[in-house]
């Protein structure tokens, strides 16, 4: 690999390493000196997996504006990633994933070159495949996201002229290091660090992607499918849906791998440190985070009429995945929406609450409302939100607070979490036994089968309490319907749309603030984010190509 790099990448990366240095080599040893000890390698081991809370850990528009599912509501995310009809290699966000995950490379490899130079321990060949796997996913994202990207070696001088690898290099390069991080990595069970089981999967997904690049083969799909069916190895998904999610149960037995926070980690700085993906997905809830009785959402990411329409009356999925009921309290402290007594009340005394708003299903009929209104206790402010009047489209006709139903799945109601930024202590789930599932079913269709994917995809139906698809229904429409309803809003859709080749027809077909005309862009379509324009500008490389749709 050619040791390439930007500029401000560099300097990024650099930052990084030196914020990290401050906080923990207090002996201000140089890197030279602090990285060949066991505490020093260490340490940079963890600032690998610190890099996950920068690439996850804010804004959500990069893996799911834009898409079918979730389509702007009384805020504003980044217009370009969320519309498409001004996206550019200046639009804000479009730089975020790139500089995130090339910090995150120059961090792997810095650690793969002291690894040779440190201490040689009995953890050591572990530590190096659990980097390998973290350097196997940013590229991952980039290759998605940019396609063809600049691979790198460690590097520790800036070097402003780079080349462009091509996509089906990018994709031998992750194979690579994820068979490396398989080789090496601990076979134990999975309790925040990369194991054999976390690098098999990722594996799988990278295989099952590159089977749709026009260098790709059905092969990729056939091993996609064996890797998956070795991840899942007979596991059945046993947690209801709604325990997966529960507060407090994140490393449960269905997370294969996810991004970590925890109090102590962010107490120093909770805005800047912890997870904002409990802050989207939902309208604002009135000011009433200011007393600690909501979470503070941005009101930037609602769900579309598509999105809610998905679901039936059957699916446990339903209510484990949006809050359908506010209730009010009245104390001494406190008068109003109370969010959080959802979690503080226990789930049999809920009937004898107070409720404020409800979102009624769209399997209600008129005697279902009606008995609803008879049966609840209601505050005198209460509000009846009808089927199809809670989504990012009624936003286009009202906008008050409360008028989006807000997904739950990512709720941190822990008293001691500040209710503002990123505060929430959640981890980011980035893989779980359901989704192998359902990447096993695409497989195994593209692989030719049906049969088999069908199983692989009833499994996940079943435990949902939903009746099984038939062999008849079963297609890619099928499974990206099934992905929404399991998976929504878990930082997968746009990158599913992209992988399958439907991002240009379900977006423009479900989300009503995006035509089909909106991905015309320089004789190509914008089905690649641009190179971000600052990549560019230091790049004295003339000739490295922006991406079509861009020029």
């Amino acid at each position: 690999m050619k040791k390439i790099y930007i500029l401000g990448i560099i300097m990024a990366a650099f930052v990084s390493c030196s914020d990290f240095i401050e906080e923990e080599n207090l002996s201000g040893e140089s890197a030279d000196s602090f990285y060949v000890t066991p505490d020093g390698f260490n340490s940079l081991i963890n600032a690998n997996y610190e890099k996950l809370r920068d690439i996850y850990g804010d804004s959500p528009f990069l893996f799911e504006g834009g898409t079918d599912l979730i389509s702007k509501g009384r805020g504003q995310g980044p217009l370009g990633l969320t519309e498409y009809r001004d996206l550019n290699s200046t639009s804000d966000g479009v730089a975020d994933l790139y500089n995130e995950c090339y910090a995150a490379i120059q961090l792997a490899n810095r650690a793969i070159y002291y690894a040779e130079l440190t201490e040689q321990t009995a953890e050591l060949p572990v530590l190096v495949s659990e980097v390998k796997f973290l350097r196997a996913l940013s590229y991952f994202l980039l290759v998605q996201t940019y396609g063809g990207v600049a691979i790198t070696d460690y590097i520790d001088s800036p070097v402003l002229e780079f080349d462009r690898n091509t996509a089906e290099e990018v994709y031998i390069q992750i194979i690579s290091d994820l068979e490396d991080a398989i080789a090496g990595a601990s076979d134990g069970a999975y309790f925040g660090r990369v194991n054999k089981r976390a690098a098999k999967n990722l594996l799988a997904k990278v295989y099952l992607t590159r089977g749709y690049e026009p260098f790709g083969s059905q092969n990729d799909f056939t091993t996609a499918a064996a890797l998956a069916d070795e991840v899942i190895g007979g596991e059945a998904l046993n947690l209801p849906f709604s325990e997966v999610f529960r507060p407090g149960n994140d490393l449960n037995e269905e997370v294969i791998f996810s991004v970590q926070f925890d109090a102590a980690s962010i107490s120093a700085d909770p805005d800047g440190l912890g997870s904002r993906q409990y802050a989207y997905f939902g309208s604002y809830l009135g000011g009433s985070e200011v007393q600690g009785q909501a979470p503070a959402r941005d009101y930037s990411s609602s769900p579309t009429d598509f999105a809610i329409s998905l679901f039936t009356e059957d699916d446990a999925r339903w209510e484990g995945t949006f809050m359908t009921e506010i209730f009010y309290i009245d104390t001494d402290d406190y008068t109003g929406p109370s969010y959080f007594t959802y979690y503080r009340v226990p789930e049999e005394e809920h009937n004898s609450l107070t409720v404020i708003e409800f979102y009624e299903p769209q399997w209600f009929t008129p005697e279902d409302k009606a008995n609803y209104l008879a049966t609840k206790n209601l505050a005198p402010s209460f509000k009846y939100h009808n089927y199809g009047e809670y989504s990012s489209e009624w936003t286009d006709t009202v906008s008050l607070d409360y008028e989006v139903i807000c997904v739950k799945k990512f709720d941190d109601p822990s008293p001691t979490t500040a209710f503002g930024g990123r505060s929430s202590t959640r981890d980011i789930i980035l893989s779980r036994l359901a989704e192998t599932y359902l990447v096993a079913a695409e497989a195994y269709l593209q692989a030719g089968q049906a049969s088999t994917g069908l199983l692989r995809l009833n499994a996940v139906r079943n435990r949902a309490g939903v009746a099984d698809a038939t062999i008849g229904e079963f297609d890619i429409d099928y499974i990206l319907d099934e992905r929404a309803r399991e998976l929504f809003g878990e930082y997968h859709r746009w990158f599913d749309l992209k992988r399958t080749g439907k991002l240009v027809e379900r977006t423009s077909l479900y989300n009503n603030q995006v035509n089909e005309s909106d991905f015309n862009g320089a004789g190509a379509l914008k089905i690649l984010r641009p190179i971000p324009q600052q990549a560019l500008d230091l790049n004295q490389n003339n000739d490295f190509p922006q991406n079509p749709a861009y020029n």
